[in-house]
């Protein structure tokens, strides 16, 4: 590949045009900025301070326990802080703080110019920022649920005031941010690695986010499922948990522990990525048994979907689950502890500098694997009949979270730090920060352990001088606040001025991935020139790397039309196939996140018709936010990007980064539809009065017919496209609108069809109303993307030729229809044929 020789004067104009185009808006509107620096920033330092108030909580509470019978917390209080502790740590913390890393490091690791869809990462920085305040908040005003992070079922679903509907609405708001960011993070890693940057070569930090995306596609909607059934009983009293009316609160337990478990592994991967990017640079050679690694990951990712029952264990399910259960909970220690040792060999055989990320990692590893341990414990029956429930429980989980993800996390920010503020951190300061939060840590949790084999279970606000837990209670309470002055060592060093320092090396720890490609001083557009990388190590392996980079000698050296681009590529062998327009500056994120926001508080008080109002201006941003900044059809077809090579500039189908987020998006919503239905077949395998005699069922005709017309509508969507892309525009536009309407129709016929159901009665008709609901939304949303293609075309964004709009809402017919067929089915056939 030919490196032309570009004159000074040409390098200078290119990187006076990439500055203006990248350029981070000023003053007040800064706020309006989409780039992956200043949000994966905002994201960061935002779930850092919300674990700092869950830190805070923790202290509060261990003053509580340091010593019997104690008074300085009442039970309430308390029950809100420990319900808010885990909540925070969960929910605004671990998953968060993963992809707000992402959001900053991946483009660099990747040799993008930034993630593929910029708003949408600022959009769900801000549904996360306004619904963490809104939770948190609640403290405030004593309105905090109570009932445990977990919300257990009838103490969650029966708790007076408002405080689990704040749970509920609010962390579902915040999940919203999160598939958000999945989405982002998938796309990213697939589709915008620079050219010949296969998936075998590719970071293993990217191979995690894709893992680990994945797995949020895949746990997190059953928590959504679950979050909907649970309001709709806390709000109309519909009986989806109540063993009175037919439901069952297991039901809650199996949904919310599919999220549960797969969130620890959730938590703990993309700490391991952080690792494995350390490791190599500390042992100064390539990482062992990349291979490996790799496909432990993913097993990993795959059996922590068959160990939700770990947490069940003591609710009287058959002995055959609970060892099919049991061995898969001991089976993932495999591809976890082949991650580890393939790091323990790596530093083995490579020339180990002990620098302060890697006495960090050091740190992690001891302490991840005392937690790992007793979490083999923990998998035999057993002994976990006897632990359940206790602070032995509470021992493993933060010896699991704290090694497994707060060290690595702390490491990672020592390593990048360089790579985010141009800056080092202090060595000494870190010292002093590792040795207090480690020894605190141990002397905190460590006697948990035996406290809880003495009998003392979680959750308990006191306890009598009598039990004699007294004294390790007080020694877990002094560990708590060694922790806490660590961390007061680490937030101070972390936001001390650094002036004085001067102008840090390019690559201070001789890393060779890409981020290290950073520019020092910092520059906006990501890099000079994006590269054409023919390994794993590029700053080590190619000669020559940076500073080609810099001179504009790879691809889109330059920004002539003044708008934001980067290269979209092939996703496994990362051919170029497009130059991606990538979206700036806009206040329409801020105001689709508020409007959602609004869409979700106003139910918490019961208050409807601002939320329905909230929502219908949610929808209108999130549609002007689309027709001016995505799929707009460029002033030429194709581009120069360099070295000869000439790219379109617009793309539709499986090239376009648009079509593979709704493929990711509604794969993550058919999960949380088959939660649904799995409801469906888990109250009828576990409640012989699911089907009561003599029940109304929904009207089997008018269900059909609806069917029948989602059928058609898909037809049509369908029919649309290709007689568009045959230029017969005229029959695309009425196939658009015919399809619409027969959307409205189908909608409508599915809700008359339940109309004589009584939801509150008995659980099977509830769950009827609550599938129509959950169809009758989704059809709105079809519709609503018939019509803006109808104006797509009418207005010209939309042509034969550029067709993306249409092709993304018929990916989404696809699923749609899917779904009004399995509907169909449970709401019509399944129930007179299990009947």
């Amino acid at each position: 590949m030919l490196d032309r020789p570009v004159p000074q004067e040409l390098q200078e104009a290119q990187k006076k045009r990439l500055r203006e185009t990248w350029a981070t808006p000023k003053g007040w509107r800064y706020i309006s900025a989409v780039n992956n620096t200043e949000i994966g920033v905002w994201y960061t330092l935002t779930a850092f301070g919300f674990m700092l108030l869950a830190g805070v909580l923790a202290l509060l509470m261990r003053v509580q326990l340091a010593v019997p019978d104690n008074t300085f917390l009442d039970a309430d209080r308390f029950n809100q802080f420990f319900t808010m502790h885990g909540s925070a740590m969960m929910f605004l913390f671990a998953v968060p703080m993963f992809e707000a890393i992402s959001i900053l490091l991946l483009p660099g690791m990747l040799g993008a110019r930034d993630m593929p869809f910029p708003r949408l990462s600022a959009y769900g920085y801000w549904c996360f920022l306004i619904g963490g305040i809104f939770v948190m908040g609640s403290l405030l005003f004593d309105v905090a649920p109570k009932a445990g992070w977990f919300m257990y079922p009838p103490l969650a679903t029966q708790e007076q005031g408002v405080g689990s509907d704040i749970w509920l609405l609010g962390l579902s708001f915040i999940e919203v941010a999160s598939i958000a960011a999945a989405v982002e993070l998938i796309v990213g890693a697939l589709k915008c690695r620079p050219p010949g940057m296969r998936v075998n070569i590719m970071p293993l930090y990217a191979w995690y986010v894709l893992v680990v995306g994945g797995m949020i596609l895949f746990a997190f909607p059953p928590l959504i499922a679950g979050d909907f059934l649970f309001e709709l009983e806390r709000s109309f009293d519909w009986p989806f948990f109540d063993p009175t009316r037919g439901g069952d609160p297991i039901l809650w337990q199996h949904l919310f522990w599919i999220f549960g478990h797969p969130e620890v592994y959730i938590i703990f991967l993309p700490s391991i990525a952080i690792a494995a990017m350390i490791v190599p640079t500390v042992a100064r050679r390539p990482i062992v048994g990349y291979s490996w690694i790799v496909l432990s990951a993913v097993g990993t990712g795959f059996l922590s979907f068959g160990l939700w029952v770990h947490h069940m264990f003591t609710t009287g399910l058959p002995q055959l689950s609970l060892g099919f259960f049991s061995a898969a909970s001991e089976a993932v220690v495999i591809p976890t502890g082949i991650q580890l040792f393939a790091f323990i060999a790596t530093l083995m055989v490579g020339r180990v500098r002990m620098t302060l990320p890697m006495l960090w990692i050091a740190g992690a590893l001891a302490i991840f694997v005392a937690g790992g341990l007793t979490g083999v414990m923990l998998a035999i029956v057993p002994f976990n009949w006897q632990a359940h429930d206790s602070y032995f429980v509470v021992a493993h989980l933060h010896y699991t979270l704290f090694g497994g993800m707060v060290f690595p996390v702390l490491a990672g920010v020592y390593y990048y730090y360089p790579f985010i503020a141009k800056k080092m951190l202090s060595e000494r300061l870190g010292r002093w920060a590792f040795w207090l939060i480690f020894s605190g840590f141990n002397i905190t949790f460590l006697p948990m352990h035996l406290t809880g084999l003495k009998g003392m279970p979680r959750r308990v606000f006191t306890y009598p001088e009598s039990a004699g837990w007294d004294l390790l209670n007080l020694i877990s309470s002094i560990g708590a606040f060694v922790v806490a002055a660590g961390f007061a060592v680490f937030v101070y060093d972390l936001f001390r001025p650094k002036g004085r320092q001067g102008q840090i090396d390019r690559n201070p720890w001789g890393g060779g991935t890409l981020e290290w490609s950073h520019d020092v001083p910092e520059e906006n557009w990501g890099n000079r020139s994006v590269p054409y990388v023919t390994s794993r190590y590029p700053l080590w392996d190619q000669p020559d790397f940076l500073a080609r980079m810099d001179r504009g000698g790879y691809y889109l050296p330059d920004a002539e039309e003044g708008r934001r681009e980067t290269i979209t590529t092939s996703v496994i062998d990362a051919k170029p196939l497009v130059v991606q327009r990538v979206t700036g500056p806009a206040w329409v994120t801020i105001w689709a996140a508020l409007f959602t926001g609004g869409a979700f508080i106003f139910p918490t008080f019961h208050i409807y018709p601002p939320a329905i109002i909230c929502g219908a201006f949610a929808i209108v941003c999130v549609l002007y936010w689309l027709w001016t900044s995505t799929a707009r059809i460029p002033e030429k077809d194709h581009k120069d990007v360099g070295l000869g090579l000439s790219l379109p500039t617009y793309a539709s189908g499986p090239k376009a980064v648009g079509w593979w987020a709704v493929w990711i998006t509604m794969l993550g919503d058919s999960t949380a539809f088959a939660s649904l239905i799995f409801g469906f077949f888990f109250y009828w395998t576990a409640r012989p009065d699911f089907l009561p005699e003599g029940t109304a069922h929904a009207e089997a005709i008018v269900v059909a017919l609806a069917v029948v017309l989602y059928v058609l509508s898909w037809g049509l969507t369908l029919a649309a496209r290709e007689l568009n892309r045959r230029d017969s525009v005229a029959l695309a536009r009425g196939a658009l609108a015919a399809g619409a309407l027969a959307t409205i129709g189908a909608a409508t016929l599915v809700i008359f069809s339940v109309l004589d159901l009584e939801p509150t009665a008995h659980v099977y008709p509830a769950l009827m109303w609550a599938l129509m609901i959950w169809l009758v939304a989704h059809s709105g949303l079809g519709a609503i993307m018939q019509l803006y293609c109808l104006a797509g075309s009418l207005f010209g964004k939309l042509t034969p030729r550029y067709d993306a709009d249409l092709w993304n809402v018929t990916l989404f017919w696809h699923f749609m229809v899917l779904t009004a067929l399995v509907t169909g089915f449970v709401m019509t056939i399944a129930p007179r044929v299990l009947g």
